[in-house]
């Protein structure tokens, strides 16, 4: 009889590191390291060494699930292109899952949830992944980010049980609002293969 499917699911959309592995409905294991910068640097030899707590390796993994924001450009930007990456070369499906949906896990699809933004603000969405950033004091009751190791559980067993036709669309970033970041102001370099201009 065939094992049920293993998913690995992590999240860099704050100031951490965060992943867990799923077997049926079942998470095997959490690993958590709090950080606000290093992610990069950090998350293979995180999912790796949780993958060996539990005596498996990246060829035993049937899904990947990553979260998708809001919350840091950089982070987000991280563990997408790292699921991506993974899903490329391993051959399997890897499903984006955004912080509002994690965190109505288990609660009604209208329920009201309020994110974490800066400068005392919150992202805030009464239903699916639409929302506005507002004021923190604005938002009212409302549902907030789990903790990092039940956000990354509930990560994996929202991308478990996401459908095949659902999962074939590549994960994507969920930004809610402009980057701070100006455009470099440096010319970018000349190609090869433009002519030169002699005038």
């Amino acid at each position: 009889m065939p094992s049920e499917p293993l998913t690995l699911a992590f999240d860099t959309s704050a100031a951490h590191c965060a992943a867990a592995l799923l077997r049926g409905g079942a998470c095997l294991g959490t690993v958590y390291e709090p950080m606000k910068k290093g992610q990069s640097e950090r998350l293979f030899g995180l999912l790796e060494e949780l993958l060996a707590s539990q005596g498996q390796s990246w060829q035993d993994l049937d899904k990947i699930g990553v979260g998708t924001g809001p919350g840091n450009f950089t982070g987000i930007r991280i563990a997408v292109s790292a699921a991506r990456g993974l899903a490329m070369s391993l051959g399997i499906p890897a499903v984006g899952v955004s912080g509002f949906s994690a965190a109505r896990f288990g609660s009604a699809s209208d329920t009201a949830v309020a994110l974490p933004a800066p400068r005392d603000q919150v992202y805030f969405s009464s239903r699916g992944d639409d929302a506005a950033l507002i004021a923190a004091s604005a938002a009212g009751p409302a549902l907030g980010l789990p903790a990092p190791e039940d956000l990354v559980c509930r990560i994996a067993r929202i991308a478990a049980a996401t459908e095949a036709t659902e999962a074939a669309v590549p994960p994507a970033p969920l930004y809610i609002r402009a980057a701070d970041a100006a455009p470099a102001a440096d010319q970018p370099p000349r190609l090869l293969d433009e002519p030169l201009d002699d005038g």
